[in-house]
């Protein structure tokens, strides 16, 4: 019988495994050109490049996905069905590749139910403590650690259901106008028309006067039309001028019609005027801790676990730390039970306080956590795992943080290293990249011209690679904030970066008395007509800050004669607001959440791209319109994979997968649509073509023309037109609104709101982005930037400074002024930090 050999590699040799490297030979995923590299093991090792270099696809889509697919190949078939896994990455050999755990930047989990406590794990302790060593009343049974928590059956308040937040209705709210009787509708929440004449009838017809006003009716008879669970049924007399047959109906009080409608209706009008109905607020069985009686009964050190729940979490030692202390001999009884889970506790608490988490508590949900936070916990509790010899990578772990809180972050790192750990960093920040044992920079540029290794090797010696876009910024001191040149050679920018005089400002948006989430009744205010900053430590109020400009320009524009002062969230004033004609918030949120939005769809181009196709003359000749050549509408998509360009694929005993559409061969389109050209491409080639390269095929069709030059004056000249929005980054996604606000033609005053808008940027990338930034300033507007980058800081206007520190210990005015003022405030944590980016300038 003939032999056949697999061509499979074989296991590393010990020679290649001892000698301290990963060796990644002939990379090739998504836009990494055949890529050879050697990155040295238990070392803290930083990747760079701009954005759409190839760095994110050398440390995730090639390292860490080659060591999950050899994990994942120890696991029987049938159970892999459960595992969510990706795709092998394109790549010759890797070896010396021990195992990977990833920590990739997300946004908090949409889930109400997830908190820093879950996330953490911490909440698992705190509840056997309560469990195990809780002081319970008199009588009272132990209680499993699961009755603890508003996750559980058997922990679940019986009204929220554990949420902590019910959907009440008062009479006030059903009845709006007491003065009116039943019978002229004084219970506004009933259905109109027949619907809710036949409820009136049926009253009747249950003995109730229906004339009189509603207030004169006894309590006890408003509360069960209102509140009652009966639902009588009774033969009606219809009381109208027509002659109608008897029939039976049955009654439904106003509350029981409410929440029917609510869980029963498919209407969204309907369940919406419903919701206008209820109120939501802390749950009146449980106080908002999602918890039944009997848990919320047992205490530990005088709290029970809703309030511990509540505290910060640099309380705890406070708190926690006198019941660590035990007397001799007391082995196995409930004090040195408790003692040993607080001291477990405490310590994993530690690493969180070093990190500079302390202001957040084990209660707060995920969704409100910055990426930043939540990765900083995940980094936590990899490092309490105590695990050895682990590749640990990280999608950018100091985007979002305050230059304060990243230098804890590297202490945590090097912690990693030393327990014996590799550490792949993905990363912007210059000053963790100079605090690297090594450095990959990848490019030189994004798309098609990066994907190339331009130096690898110990930091200094990048001053080598003359085509690195990062030396300048890491090595020689370049700012992100530096003028650009002009095609005369001139530099352009900002007032301060071009060195001329200030700009002058036009007004002020004046806050007063804001006391939303941490804030404590700050007044501040932030000139008209410039480019101002707002920064301090996390958790210091300043998205909060961003949030009641918002809700303040949302109350203005809703009120009647759109009045120059409102009183918005939490009861904060703001004037001034006669100054700005519109509000414009720029965030990173996506574009859309599935892969049928892309960037050319979000800018509007495609829609002119389409016109052009429909009006050449094989589109004519066909008849076509220029909803033929949208993927999203039947007729001209491929209808096998329904315009998605690829089609599920069921394996049995393995997990599914996508493959791209055997019809369409992932063009999204039918051959009939594919036919027709336009310069000699069809529409599915002209959405696979990048900014830059669309810039010149799409020159003649101006409204696409303009929306590319906004995108490649921010950076994004590298993505593909089609790019699905689920591929973007939030930084990408970010820029994408700002070239399609940049694009718009001018009307009236604006006010940009950006929170971070430099996270997950290059400094080159930064640099674009600060000279879009101000020329939106330039034309008239005024743009508020949330910023940690100090050389953008020191670049603004104007510095609004919140503090000293985060939770209850910020939300205060530090300082506010100049950058120079700014840097100069004792007691500021910004200052010292915005003290060395202004002396730069």
């Amino acid at each position: 019988m003939e032999t056949i050999e697999a061509n499979v590699p074989g296991p590393p040799s010990s020679e290649e495994f001892l000698d301290g490297f990963v060796k990644v030979r002939g990379a090739q995923e998504n836009n990494l050109k055949n890529v050879d590299v050697d990155v040295p093991r238990d070392s803290i090792v930083a990747f760079t490049g701009i954005s759409g270099s190839g760095k994110s696809s050398l440390a995730f889509g090639t390292i860490f996905a080659e060591a999950q697919r050899r994990y994942f190949e120890s696991v029987a078939p049938y159970a892999r069905r459960l595992i969510q896994q990706g795709g092998n990455p394109h790549v010759e050999s890797i070896t010396g590749l021990p195992p990977a755990v990833a920590l990739q930047q997300r946004r908090g989990t949409p889930s109400t139910r997830s908190s820093v406590g879950t996330v953490t794990t911490l909440s698992n302790s705190l509840r056997m403590l309560f469990s195990r060593a809780g002081d319970y009343p008199d009588g009272a049974g132990i209680l499993y650690s699961d009755v603890f928590s508003p996750n559980t059956v058997t922990g679940a308040c019986p009204v929220c259901h554990g949420l902590g937040t019910a959907h009440t209705v008062t009479e006030g709210l059903l009845v709006p106008d007491p003065e009116l009787s039943i019978s002229d509708g004084a219970v506004a929440a009933w259905p109109g028309a027949w619907q809710g004449k036949n409820l009136r009838d049926i009253l009747v017809k249950l003995g109730y006067d229906v004339y009189v006003p509603w207030k004169t009716l006894p309590q006890e008879q408003r509360d069960w039309i209102l509140f009652t669970e009966e639902q009588p049924v009774v033969t009606v007399t219809p009381l109208r001028d027509r002659i109608e047959k008897p029939y039976k109906g049955k009654f439904w009080s106003a509350r029981s019609h409410v929440l029917h409608t609510l869980s029963e209706s498919k209407s969204a009008s309907m369940r919406e005027r419903a919701l206008t109905f209820m109120h939501a607020g802390p749950c009146p069985e449980c106080g908002g801790s999602g918890l039944k009686a009997e848990a919320l009964a047992v205490s530990v050190a005088g709290r029970n676990i809703a309030e511990m729940n509540l505290l910060p979490l640099k309380e705890y030692k406070d708190v926690l730390g006198p019941l660590c202390n035990v007397p001799a001999g007391s082995e196995g009884s409930r004090e040195a039970v408790g003692a040993a889970i607080a001291k477990d506790l405490l310590h994993r608490i530690g690493v969180l306080l070093d990190l500079g988490l302390g202001y957040l508590s084990l209660g707060r949900g995920t969704p409100t956590l910055s990426p930043g936070e939540m990765q900083r916990l995940r980094i936590a509790t990899q490092l309490r795992s105590g695990l050895f010899g682990v590749i640990y990578v990280l999608d950018e772990p100091s985007a979002g943080l305050h230059p304060a809180d990243t230098e804890p972050l590297m202490e945590v790192l090097a912690q990693l290293r030393a327990a014996g750990n590799t550490v792949f960093v993905v990363e912007h920040n210059m000053d963790l990249v100079r605090n690297a044992d090594w450095i990959v920079d990848v490019g030189p540029r994004a798309g098609v011209d990066g994907g190339r290794i331009l130096y690898s090797g110990p930091v200094q010696g990048l001053a080598d690679a003359q085509e690195s876009l990062t030396r300048p910024f890491l090595l020689e001191g370049v700012s992100p904030a530096s003028p650009l040149e002009s095609t005369n050679g001139d530099a352009t920018g900002s007032a301060r970066q071009t060195g001329h005089s200030a700009r002058q400002e036009r007004g002020r948006l004046e806050v007063r008395h804001a006391s939303l989430h941490n804030l404590q009744d700050l007044e501040v205010s932030v000139p008209v007509g410039v480019l101002s900053a707002v920064t301090g430590v996390s958790g210091s109020g300043k998205s909060s800050l961003l949030k009641i400009l918002s809700e303040a320009f949302e109350s203005r524009d809703a009120a009647d004669g759109a009045p120059s002062t409102v009183t918005g969230a939490a009861g904060a004033t703001v004037s001034g607001l006669d100054a700005v004609d519109r509000l414009v918030e720029v965030d990173q949120r996506p574009i859309g959440r599935t892969p049928r939005s892309n960037l050319a769809t979000y800018t509007g181009l495609f829609d002119a791209v389409r016109r052009e196709f429909a009006a050449t003359a094989g589109a004519r000749k066909r008849g076509f319109s220029p909803s033929r050549f949208s993927f999203n509408v039947a007729g001209g998509r491929c209808e096998n994979c329904l315009g998605e360009g690829s089609v599920s694929v069921e394996l049995l005993f393995l997990p599914g997968s996508y493959g791209p559409c055997p019809v369409c061969h992932g063009a999204r389109f039918n051959e009939e649509t594919l036919e027709v050209e336009y310069h000699g491409k069809n529409i599915a080639q002209v959405l696979a073509l990048t900014v830059d390269a669309a810039a010149t095929f799409l020159a003649d069709i101006p409204a696409a023309a303009r929306s590319l030059a906004a995108l490649r004056e921010v950076g994004l000249g590298y993505l593909r037109l089609g790019q699905p929005a689920t591929e973007l980054s939030g930084g990408e996604a970010q820029r994408i609104k700002l070239a399609t606000e940049l694009q718009r033609a001018r009307k009236g005053h604006t006010l940009y709101l950006l929170d971070e808008p430099t996270t997950g940027l290059h400094p080159a990338d930064v640099r674009l982005l600060l000279h879009q930034l101000n020329r939106l300033v330039d034309t008239g507007n005024t743009v508020v930037v949330v910023e940690h980058d100090m050389d953008v800081v020191a670049s603004a206007d104007w510095v609004v400074d919140l503090g000293p520190s985060g939770g209850a210990d910020g939300g205060r005015l530090m300082a506010a002024g100049t950058p120079e003022e700014v840097a100069a405030t004792a007691g500021s944590r910004t200052a010292p930090y915005l003290a060395v980016a202004t002396a730069k300038r």
